[in-house]
């Protein structure tokens, strides 16, 4: 049971992560043309896609998490047994990467569109003082 929760878990957070990157992937490319100004930026975009898999599928699918179903637990002195996986279990940790998939993946794009709004207006501004002279 363990197993098809962990496999259904990565299931999940790649098809969350999927939606995103194909949501994404135009802003992404649009952003990087115009800040990079060179063709490299397709390998950058490349890079950005892999990086919105990794951080979405590692913060959906919480191994740790999941250790309670199969590590047996102690408290007061005694040992209990792992969490049975119910079917209210089952929805909770489907809802949970659901959500750590998409927590994770909106913490990278923002911190990458506050570096391209960085990179944006230094390119601005280096255009602003070209026109001038």
């Amino acid at each position: 049971m363990f197993l098809s929760l962990l496999l259904t878990t990565f299931l999940i957070a790649l098809g969350v992560s999927t939606v995103i990157a194909l949501v994404f992937k135009p802003a992404l490319n649009r952003i990087l043309e115009r800040i990079l100004m060179d063709p490299i930026y397709s390998s950058w975009v490349r890079y950005l896609m892999f990086a919105i898999y990794v951080v979405g599928i590692s913060s959906g699918v919480r191994i740790w998490d999941l250790e309670k179903y199969i590590t047996p637990r102690t408290g007061a002195g005694t040992t209990l047994e792992p969490l049975v996986l119910n079917t209210e279990r089952w929805v909770l940790e489907v809802y949970r990467t659901v959500i750590g998939t998409l927590q994770g993946a909106a913490w990278l794009l923002l911190v990458f569109f506050v570096f391209a709004l960085i990179g944006f207006i230094v390119v601005k501004l280096g255009e602003s003082r070209t026109e001038k002279t």
